[in-house]
């Protein structure tokens, strides 16, 4: 059951929302847009995983320590950042730009797990954003592209309109603090190790 008291956000934000779906709404069904929306579907938590996955995969059949890693990481924090994402999809309501009627295009409090109910905040954009900065964390010197086609993803989920702006910076910020969360826990336990092993 839907409850109607908005969540507490930036206005200026659910404007340009607004704008945002007034403008591509459109053209969401035209080829161009189905092309950027079949590219952003990299974004899925299968995709993702066999993405990380392969990444894991490979690293062990080159015996390569440090594309291990990177696959380790974008695998934990894709899986944080899905856990992130759906606690909060679980507590707010919002319909997708595509099929949201006037006035419920904010996000409410309250639970529905329908698919066109469950805009805010984007999986893609969390997922994407996750596995491209651990990938970066392990590949420094890959960094603006990982991050670049992980933004990519997820703002690939706008034109199709699929989710608005907000969901996606949304996302991309749970991403993001998915990825500093695993990073800060793959250096303790780094450290650890080195300690472990300086003592035997």
């Amino acid at each position: 059951m839907e409850h109607r008291a908005p969540l507490p956000a930036s206005n200026v934000a659910f404007a340009f929302d607004k704008k945002a779906r007034k403008a591509l709404l459109p053209y969401r069904e035209t080829a161009p847009v189905k092309a950027i929306d079949w590219f952003s579907q990299v974004g899925d938590q299968t995709q993702m995983r066999l993405l990380a996955g392969a990444v894991l995969a490979l690293g062990l059949v080159r015996r390569d320590v440090r594309m291990m890693e990177a696959g380790a990481r974008m695998l934990a924090a894709h899986e944080l950042a899905t856990v992130a994402k759906t606690w909060v999809k679980d507590r707010v309501i919002r319909s997708r730009p595509r099929s949201a009627k006037k006035g419920r295009q904010l996000p409410r409090k309250g639970h529905d797990t329908s698919k066109e109910k469950s805009s805010f905040p984007s999986g893609h954009a969390a997922g994407a954003m996750a596995a491209g900065r651990a990938f970066a964390a392990a590949y420094p010197e890959h960094a603006v592209a990982a991050q670049a086609a992980a933004g990519a993803v997820g703002l690939g989920r706008i034109p199709a309109c699929a989710h608005y702006p907000s969901d996606v910076a949304a996302g991309a910020a749970i991403g993001a603090g998915a990825s500093a969360v695993v990073t800060g826990a793959w250096r303790v336990a780094a450290r650890g190790l080195a300690w472990w092993a300086a003592r035997r």
